[in-house]
């Protein structure tokens, strides 16, 4: 397995030199291992996950004078090696796949808000797409919508249970709203990784994938009679996290083509006569043992703190197409927590 290791001696600047009111620390006295393992709920070492964890856990080893390992073990394996360190030896980094798998029943999806501690939030990956091949009779998601209330089954390929299926339930409930009794024709084909995905859509096996504007950007540039060839019809993030991102955008697309994608422009309702969009932001953030030492998660803390703010990571974050979206502990705890519930919310209504 490939794995990102980094090091190098730096000291940590006083927090009160920041203005954070913070007693100043050392790299010296933070309790935290000389070498830390940072899990992440991707077995891949392509995908987003891994690409943001790498960048943050470099500036975390730099600025700790640690070595730090990402290893991408998957969600699964992730949750066990994190039940299993109390030490704080190994850390998890996530997004909302965690507490979303629990909310849809996923075997294996713990609580994470009553199992584990959460962490600082620090990316939004705003690029959460659906994508239809380029020579797709549909050419919005209206046209999507507006086919599944006419009787067509329109089969979308999703991984159960995250961030895949949050955007699949919202689709499959815009259709009810509009065509009562026909959102069965939305028809999840569940998968597993962004290429199996992908390979569905090559082969003519479903109609819409779920897919990212990292991943799936370069397949919108090639020409219609490509079969690999697709086009974006739907981003969930919301329009002002598209706004903060580079204006050049992802590889041939800017960010003003790529607004033409989020609401309002695409309209995906969320409730019956209410004029409020279904958005969807994927954040990623920090998950540690229930029983590591709070000096440790104030060591990470107050180095990310310090890490964000002398700017080169949101530099970096956003040439790979990142938003930078750093929330210290505690508040991103209860930020997390507000979501998962307003997300919880929206589940229950479409299963209802």
């Amino acid at each position: 397995m490939r794995t990102n290791w980094s090091k190098t001696s730096l000291a940590l600047l006083a927090s009160a030199a920041m203005g954070l009111g913070a007693t100043a620390q050392a790299a010296d006295d933070c309790p935290l291992p000389g070498n830390l393992r940072v899990v992440i709920g991707s077995t891949s070492t392509g995908g987003d996950t891994y690409q943001n964890s790498s960048i943050v856990v470099d500036h975390l080893a730099e600025k700790l004078d640690i070595n730090a390992k990402v290893d991408a073990v998957g969600a699964m394996a992730g949750f066990r090696a994190l039940e299993r360190s109390r030490h704080g030896n190994t850390v998890m980094i996530f997004h909302d796949q965690s507490y979303l798998g629990n909310l849809y029943g996923v075997n294996g999806y713990p609580d994470i808000f009553a199992d584990y501690q959460i962490g600082p939030t620090v990316a939004i990956n705003p690029g959460n797409a659906y994508l239809v091949p380029k020579d797709s009779p549909y050419q919005n998601l209206q046209e999507i919508i507006d086919a599944a209330g006419n009787g067509e089954q329109v089969r979308v390929a999703i991984q159960p249970g995250g961030v895949s299926e949050i955007g699949f339930s919202a689709l499959k409930n815009a259709v009810r709203l509009q065509y009562p009794g026909q959102e069965g024709n939305i028809v999840a084909v569940n998968t597993g990784s962004q290429a199996d995905k992908n390979q569905l859509l090559f082969d003519g096996a479903v109609d819409v994938i779920n897919g990212s504007v990292q991943a799936n950007e370069q397949y919108t540039q090639l020409p219609e009679d490509d079969q690999k060839a697709m086009r974006f019809v739907w981003l969930t993030a919301r329009e002002d996290t598209i706004e903060q991102t580079n204006e050049a955008g992802m590889g041939d697309t800017s960010r003003e083509q790529l607004l033409a994608y989020v609401a309002p422009n695409v309209s995906v309702p969320m409730n019956e006569g209410a004029d409020e969009n279904f958005t969807f932001d994927k954040e990623f953030f920090f998950l540690y043992n229930k029983d590591m030492d709070p000096a440790a998660i104030d060591c990470i803390d107050n180095a990310l703190a310090e890490i964000y703010d002398e700017g080169g990571i949101q530099e970096q974050q956003k040439r790979s197409f990142f938003v930078p979206d750093f929330k210290p502990s505690a508040e991103a705890a209860s930020y997390l927590e507000q979501k998962r519930d307003q997300y919880e919310s929206i589940i229950d209504n479409l299963d209802g």
